[in-house]
């Protein structure tokens, strides 16, 4: 399934939800970190992961660099304290994290990918942001909870997960209910990932790239498109379809995102076959058509232009021609 410009996930499958809901086939206990809040396998996980900083494996880098203190290997510039740029609830999101108090999303600053084209250059890849402790994570967390937004949305995690571990353990202790979305560039390794099943209700990778010379020439990572197949499974077999509840709320699942490129369509019909032949039909798919030249686009001349509003159509008929549905289409109803 799949939306299409500002993204309208709110209708889609709400009968089919309800029905999951009513017949009690969702986790009892949610969000599902409470459960290992509850048998204190999430602190044990938490310390796993920090001890992981000393010679860090955590991302696809592989870079092995001491993040307890300044290493020039650590190829996220990130050190034992995650980088936030910004906490707040974020009303540009999907409608089934937005809804209508905000997506409380933490910004985390630095990347394991060097996207030229990144439209948060600055968050990303000019170390833009403060150092916070786990504590003051936990605060952030907090505070979004009360300011009445959905969830947490932890945007641009894959390089801070210990510190996302400790933070939402002592978040957990002093009271968060929320459920987390973990909203990646898609360049997660299985083992970390791993860490987090049974903590995240939402994944919300993107797919960026289906061809690693593309890889290699816009992110600096050639092995993007092997290493997101990988994790995009992963994230599949830990929460399934999504599933919304009765106001249209994600609750637990997968929603993939996909930035059509200009002349990238071949890429956009090898992915969005993967999707609906390797992961599952039923997939939720935003097929997002807002590039613009960012970063340092410019100096690539085969993406220094803006989309073209026939490409995105053409990615649109692509995902019909896979099988992804639009909203409504399972009931009958026109898809918009």
């Amino acid at each position: 399934m799949f939306a299409g410009l500002q993204p309208g996930l709110l209708s889609i499958r709400r009968t089919a939800t309800q029905s999951i809901v009513e017949r009690g086939l969702m986790t009892s206990t949610w969000p599902s970190y409470l459960r290992l809040l509850e048998n204190g396998e999430l602190e044990r996980r938490a310390r796993e992961a920090a001890d992981v900083l000393a010679d860090c494996t955590l991302c696809p880098r592989q870079c092995h660099a001491d993040r307890r203190r300044a290493d020039p290997r650590s190829y996220c510039r990130t050190g034992r304290a995650a980088l936030v740029s910004s906490a707040f609830p974020h009303h540009g999101e999907e409608d089934c994290l937005r809804g209508w108090n905000g997506s409380g999303t933490i910004f985390f600053g630095q990347c394991n990918l060097r996207c030229v084209f990144c439209q948060n250059f600055d968050i990303s890849q000019q170390c833009r942001g403060r150092p916070v402790t786990d504590g003051q994570l936990a605060d952030l967390m907090l505070a979004l909870q009360d300011r009445g937004c959905h969830n947490i949305n932890l945007v641009t995690p894959s390089h801070v997960v210990p510190q996302v571990l400790q933070g939402l353990a002592v978040a957990a202790e002093r009271g968060l209910r929320l459920p987390l979305v973990y909203n990646t560039g898609g360049y997660d390794r299985l083992e970390t990932l791993q860490w987090l099943d049974g903590v995240i209700d939402v994944y919300m990778p993107d797919f960026k790239f289906w061809d690693p010379a593309t890889a290699r020439e816009l992110a600096h990572a050639a092995d993007y498109p092997e290493v997101a197949r990988a994790a995009i499974k992963e994230m599949h077999r830990q929460v399934g379809d999504l599933v919304l509840d009765r106001q249209g709320l994600a609750r637990r699942g997968l929603l993939v995102r996909h930035l059509v490129m200009p002349g990238g369509l071949e890429e956009t019909r090898q992915i969005l076959r993967f999707l609906a032949r390797e992961v599952s039909s039923e997939t939720f798919i935003n097929i997002m058509p807002q590039y613009r030249p960012a970063g340092l686009a410019a100096r690539y001349p085969t993406i220094a232009r803006p989309l073209r509003r026939t490409e995105f159509e053409e990615a649109v008929a692509m995902a019909r021609q896979e099988g992804l549905r639009e909203k409504g289409e399972e009931k009958g109803g026109k898809g918009g």
